[in-house]
This record gives structure tokens, C-alpha cells and sequence, in this order.
């Protein structure tokens, strides 16, 4: 299957919407997805991820799924070096690198400032129950920090050189039925999952990536062994929609300004 993550376009947090900057990207965005094969959209409770796929579901003529566990993950947190309340990512980095357990993979819900407040932990698992059943209803179950093949379908692919060839298009398995969806949200969530997907610790994640506002993250599984799928960023925080129509690039979310080109 492939995962399409979109984050939502620039917001406005005062009411929960879109600015018209956002507004303008969302429609881009939605341009951009009229080409893709989709299956289904699933999204966010929040008016600003709702405004974003408004167009993108127009466009596809496909009716979305809210999912409430697909809010964004910004409980509150206390941050000793400041003292204020914040998100349970947006730390000084040394917070995180220099702590074992702000770096591990399941330790970081109750490590340093996330340990101030418990919603961060007794919500880490709702969400990684929501990922995985939503995953489980594509055929895909996950196995121990694995996924497999429900239908138990097994392949062999041990090289994508053959010959000395890197392997054309027609050499990989192809089977036109695997699904393809979207899932429009926010930036902690969508690395809240990835970490899920490809087993690295959030943190890292949101410490070391940015995602522009409407930008969009393909992962894709791949079966190279027996029943094992796993799970490959293809793309990631990709703005093409918004470079081909000069729009540019939010720096929401981000300490620095953005690159633009």
C-alpha cells in the first residue's frame, strides 16, 4: 500500500482555520492531487485540517473519514529551561539528544518535560492503536516491530541490481489493487506515525525534520521477504505544488527561514 501524509496548509491557530495564504496552498494542493489513484482520505478533527482536504476531496469526489485519534498530539507540556507550556517536541535540542530516553523509541512519552504531563503517555497508545487497525483493514498487520501480509502472500526480492542494472519498472512486483491513501493532519502526529512505521523515536523525528504547511510525505510498503512489509519514505515535507506555481514556502513550524527553490 502507499501512504500519502499531508500536513495541513498555513494556519491561523487563533480560530482553528486557514489563512488565505492557506487557503491558496490547499487549492494547489488539491490540483496536484487530482492526478493521484486514491482510495480513501482520512482526517484530522481540527478546522484546519478539515479546510485542507475540503478542496482535495472535491477534487477526487471521495468522501473523507474523521478520525479523532488523528489530532494533533500538542498536549502540554512544562519546559524547565523557559518555564512556559508547550508542545511535547518543541524543546531546546540538547533537551533531547543528550537524554537516552528522549531519544528511545518508547521511553520519550514519560522522559524529561513530557514526563509533566500524563496525556502524553496514556494517548501515545490510542494513537498507535488507531494507526495500526487502520493499517490492518489494507491487509497489513503488524507483527511484534514489524508488519505482515494478513493474506500471508510471500516474495523474494533480495537486490534491486540485476545484471548490473538497477531494476527497471517491469523487473518489481506490481499488483494494481494495493490501495493508496491519504491522510490529511498535522506535523507532530504525522511524525508521531512515522515513528510508528519505520520504527525510529519521534523525537528524532520532530527534532530533525521539518514539514512545511501542506506539504506532503509519501511512504511506501515494500515486500522483499517472505510475508514481511515494511514501510519506505519515498518523500518527504515535498512542496512540488507549490514551487510549480510559485507559491512559496510557509516557514510555519520552523526556527529558520526555509529554503525556496
Amino acid at each position: 500500500m502507499r501512504i500519502i501524509f499531508v500536513r495541513h496548509a498555513e494556519p491561523d491557530y487563533s480560530d482553528d482555520s486557514l489563512t488565505e495564504k492557506g487557503k491558496r496552498e490547499a487549492l494547489l494542493l488539491a490540483e496536484r492531487a487530482k492526478e493521484w489513484n486514491i482510495k480513501d482520505i482520512y482526517v484530522s478533527p481540527f478546522g484546519r485540517a478539515k479546510e485542507t482536504a475540503e478542496p482535495i476531496v472535491k477534487a477526487l469526489n471521495i468522501k473523507p473519514v474523521t478520525l479523532p485519534w488523528l489530532r494533533e498530539y500538542s498536549y502540554r507540556v512544562t519546559n524547565p529551561v523557559h518555564g512556559n507550556k508547550t508542545v511535547p517536541w518543541d524543546f531546546i535540542p540538547t533537551q533531547v539528544y543528550e537524554d537516552e530516553k528522549m531519544i528511545s523509541q518508547n521511553d520519550w512519552v514519560d522522559a524529561g518535560p513530557n514526563a509533566s504531563n500524563e496525556e502524553v503517555k496514556t494517548n501515545y497508545p490510542v494513537v498507535i492503536k488507531g494507526l495500526d487497525e487502520l493499517i490492518e483493514n489494507y491487509g497489513i498487520k503488524r507483527v511484534y516491530n514489524h508488519y505482515e501480509r494478513i493474506d500471508g502472500r510471500k516474495r523474494n526480492i533480495i537486490s534491486t541490481v540485476k545484471n548490473m542494472k538497477f531494476a527497471s519498472a517491469d523487473d518489481l512486483p506490481v499488483d494494481d489493487s494495493e490501495p493508496t491513501i491519504v491522510i490529511v493532519c498535522h506535523f507532530g502526529i504525522i511524525c508521531l506515525m512515522l515513528s510508528r512505521l519505520i520504527n525510529i523515536p519521534f523525537e528524532l523525528l520532530t527534532h530533525g525534520f521539518i514539514l512545511p504547511t501542506s506539504s506532503v510525505t509519501i511512504v511506501n510498503t515494500e515486500e522483499r521477504w517472505d510475508k514481511e512489509v515494511s514501510f519506505r519514505v519515498q518523500a518527504m515535507g515535498d512542496c512540488t505544488h507549490l514551487h510549480a506555481k510559485k507559491e512559496p514556502i510557509s516557514n510555519a513550524g520552523s526556527f529558520a527561514r526555509l529554503f525556496q527553490q
